[in-house]
């Protein structure tokens, strides 16, 4: 079908919509459109009459369910956003115009693209990334002492023989920047006229073709495997799929998700800290389209600091009209009922403050430079927040160079080579297990400004505000209703600066 035919269906589309009517679904002479309203917008399906419009609209659903777990919010902005990732979502639902049997949680994992073997296959070319430059430093420290060995013996007399021996059981080639300097101090002790060397041996103070060769390899040099004690391995795990919560769906299900960025200044203090949420109805039972949700009751008073805006749709009391919270969610006009099949958000909010009580998890991140040339880092945790569980704790501290020392700690950890990062990780942070945790380590250098910023990540299930529902029940609140929720809050942006 040609782009002009196309545009020309699409142009005429808002034209044919009935006012008033309940129908989603209108045929022209030669097509059939099937669509679905998804707040201001709308998802279209462009058939032909013969098509099958139980499975359109099984489809139609589908590419509804896609679009509301890619996207925060239906607008046309964050559809733009997420254009690409849409269109490869997509293409998997229709595949040459046919529809394929694929449900949501395929989609997730094709999308995803997770390989067990190619993650091994990543651990281990770093582990021997790691291993060959340990073994490059380990030669050029044998390669430097059997230099000063021959200057030593050269200077005490032992001659041109004595050095052409010395230097006979020396890999010849040179390696790095470090031991450039020594070399030249054995050089100025060589007497000039040595025929032993010429032509052949090693040219001290000179690299050779082959030392040009390593160097220009750089870290893919192969080597033998050799033990470093405490040193932690230096290789980057896989990124492991972000914790998310296994509950069964009633026919009405909720979803309150909430975003945080947040900023602390490692002396003490709160500089910024930005909260969204918003929360999100999906009925999958017609029967039930005229119901009422009660909210739970806050616990805090934020005061100012925390708005709530609504669905235009919904009833607004006077809390509502004054950006607050309500004491249940419903429907503006009583005679209307609520979409079935499609989540819909119904409401958002918005938390910003300087206060430090706000603050979920406190990191104390303390580095002391011991005096000898190297810095001693003790870092804290602890759970602010007894409504949050928090999974899949990490927390990533800057290094120098060098390879850290790890004295007593809580969970595990490991080093990044790419962003030359420790990365400490915590499974479970919660209330009724342990609150807080503490880790030690020594490394090299005394700049503690190196150590910084701290960078935080986790899933936590819960909500910072205590956001949710208390109950479900008909539109006339006469029977109460099954309803299950998921409740989750996650980090973009969490921080501890100097």
């Amino acid at each position: 079908m040609p782009k002009s035919r196309i545009e020309s269906l699409l142009t005429s589309f808002p034209k044919l919509i009935p006012a008033g009517s309940q129908h989603t679904s209108v045929e022209t002479s030669d097509v059939r459109y099937v669509y679905q309203p998804l707040e201001d917008l709308y998802i279209l399906i462009i058939t032909n009459k013969a098509s099958n419009i139980l499975q359109d609209i099984d489809t139609l659903h589908l590419f509804a369910r896609v679009t509301s777990d890619m996207c925060r919010s239906a607008d046309e902005k964050e559809i733009h956003r997420n254009a690409f990732e849409l269109l490869g979502a997509f293409d998997e639902i229709v595949s040459l115009g046919y529809r394929e049997q694929v449900n949501l949680m395929q989609i997730r994992s094709v999308l995803e693209m997770e390989s067990h073997e190619e993650k091994i296959q990543e651990i281990i070319a770093r582990n021997k990334e790691a291993e060959a430059k340990e073994e490059l430093k380990r030669r050029a420290k044998q390669l430097e002492m059997q230099r000063r060995e021959q200057s030593r013996r050269q200077q005490g007399g032992g001659g041109i023989g004595g050095g052409v021996s010395g230097y006979s059981s020396v890999p010849r080639f040179e390696v790095s920047e470090p031991v450039r300097a020594p070399a030249s101090s054995v050089v100025s002790s060589v007497p000039t006229k040595a025929p032993a060397f010429k032509g052949s041996g090693m040219k001290l103070g000179k690299k050779g073709k082959q030392s040009d060769l390593i160097d220009a390899l750089g870290t893919e040099i192969a080597t033998p495997n050799t033990s470093i004690p405490n040193t932690p391995q230096r290789a980057a795990s896989p990124e492991r799929p972000r914790f998310q919560l296994n509950v069964e769906q009633e026919s009405v299900h909720v979803t309150v998700r909430e975003q945080l960025s947040l900023t602390l200044n490692q002396a003490g203090g709160l500089k910024s800290l930005s909260l969204k949420g918003d929360l999100n109805l999906l009925i999958s039972e017609p029967s039930l389209n005229k119901i009422k949700l009660s909210l739970l009751e806050l616990a805090d008073d934020y005061g100012s600091d925390l708005q709530f805006k609504y669905h235009p749709n919904l009833f607004k009391g006077t809390e509502a009209e004054r950006g607050g919270l309500e004491s249940e969610i419903r429907l503006k006009d009583g005679g209307r009922a609520w979409p079935v099949g499609q989540p819909l958000g119904v409401l958002r909010w918005k938390l910003a403050g300087k206060d430090e009580s706000f603050v979920p998890l406190s990191i104390n991140c303390w580095p002391t430079p011991t005096g000898d040339g190297t810095t001693e880092v003790n870092i804290e945790y602890e759970l602010e927040s007894d409504r949050l569980k928090l999974h899949d704790l990490t927390i990533s501290i800057p290094l120098p160079d060098g390879f850290p020392k790890v004295g007593s700690h809580t969970g595990s950890y490991s080093v990044d080579p790419n962003t030359n990062a420790l990365v400490w990780s915590i499974p479970l942070v919660s209330s009724d297990s342990d609150k807080s945790g503490s880790m030690e380590f020594t490394i090299d250098g005394e700049d503690t400004t190196a150590f910084f910023p701290v960078k935080v990540d986790f899933v936590a299930e819960g909500s910072l505000v205590g956001g949710g529902i208390e109950g479900v029940t008909n539109a006339d609140g006469s029977e109460t209703l099954v309803f299950s929720q998921e409740v989750t809050c996650t980090t973009d942006e969490y921080t501890i600066v100097e």
